[in-house]
């Protein structure tokens, strides 16, 4: 099973992005969403955007994240 995770874009270079996820800060790969900028919410999978979300859909995530964690 594959899993994606919501996460904010903080800064964009080129085609990689600085994003945070639940308050960890990654390098992602935004070559497969077109149209993201700073402040937009993406799904990443194995260190790549593959959806641009609204960010009432991020936070819905985001709060089924944290009711999971352990």
């Amino acid at each position: 099973m594959c899993l994606a995770v919501p996460a904010k874009i903080i800064k964009i270079k080129g085609e990689l992005a600085e994003v945070d996820v639940g308050g960890i800060k990654k390098e992602i790969s935004i070559a497969l969403v077109k149209d993201v900028k700073e402040g937009d919410y993406v799904l990443v999978h194995t260190g790549y955007a593959i959806a641009k979300i609204n960010e009432e859909e991020a936070k819905e995530l985001i709060e089924l994240w944290q009711m999971i964690s352990f």
